[in-house]
């Protein structure tokens, strides 16, 4: 990942949305609000986070939404309806994959159904194999709670016990970069921080706007501080 210096698009997490169309099933929008369809069917990252269930305003009205955050060649956000076949395999299939394969890049990949149903293929990208999952009794399912389920068993492998990131001769400073604001993204979406209470508190400590202005040394302090936030806000912690 190489940044371009000079004038170019904001650096933020790319949102991806579920959605069957005659050739797609997922598009992104542009500035405009113009979707733009993704003929791909699959995208191979790292599951950095998820959120479900998460309240967001749309055109149509209020709607629950699930979140799942990847780092590939930048951040992206993949965001489906909390109630979608999309959600509700992704989930079927991140509750029986291993903390060890959480660890390791995965592929997600939509699969067209019936009438404007997707799914949900989650595969390991080396052996090529797929998540294999079942849908007996998936309708006395409580999928509120395995979605809590799951998103506790992700954060605290990004959170808890993550290992240290592995740099090797070839790993840039700006891939290194890149890595560290991605983990922010993550702590600071578990933590429900809004951007006005991010930019606040770097401008507090740091006397930057920005997280992109931040050093390496700055950013791990930030990291640090997080995960701490994160610690204590645990349901396993107590205060003394």
């Amino acid at each position: 990942m190489e940044v371009q210096l000079g004038f170019g698009a904001v650096p933020k997490p790319q949102y991806v949305f579920v959605s069957k169309e005659a050739d797609h099933c997922w598009y992104m929008l542009a500035e405009d609000e113009r979707r733009i369809p993704i003929y791909e069917r699959a995208l191979t990252g790292v599951i950095t986070g998820i959120e479900v269930n998460k309240k967001v305003e749309t055109k149509f009205g209020p709607a629950e939404k699930n979140d799942l955050y990847i780092l590939a060649d930048k951040p992206y956000i993949i965001r489906s309806g909390s109630e979608s076949y999309f959600s509700q395999s992704l989930l079927l299939s991140l509750d029986v994959l291993t903390s060890e394969q959480l660890r390791n890049p995965l592929t997600i990949a939509v699969s067209p159904g019936d009438s404007n149903v997707v799914f949900c293929n989650i595969y390991d990208p080396v052996t090529y194999r797929s998540v294999g999952v079942s849908w007996d009794g998936h309708n006395e399912i409580d999928w509120q709670a395995l979605g809590q389920k799951v998103s506790l068993k992700i954060n605290k492998i990004q959170n808890l016990n993550q290992e240290p990131i592995q740099i090797s001769a070839n790993t840039t400073a700006s891939e290194i970069h890149a890595v560290l604001i991605a983990q922010t993204d993550t702590y600071l979406a578990q933590l429900n921080w809004t951007p006005e209470q991010g930019r606040e508190y770097l401008q507090q400590k740091y006397g930057k706007r920005s997280r992109l202005q931040l050093t390496d040394r700055e950013i791990l302090d930030f990291i640090d501080y997080l995960k701490l936030q994160l610690t204590q806000s645990s349901p396993t912690h107590t205060n003394s």
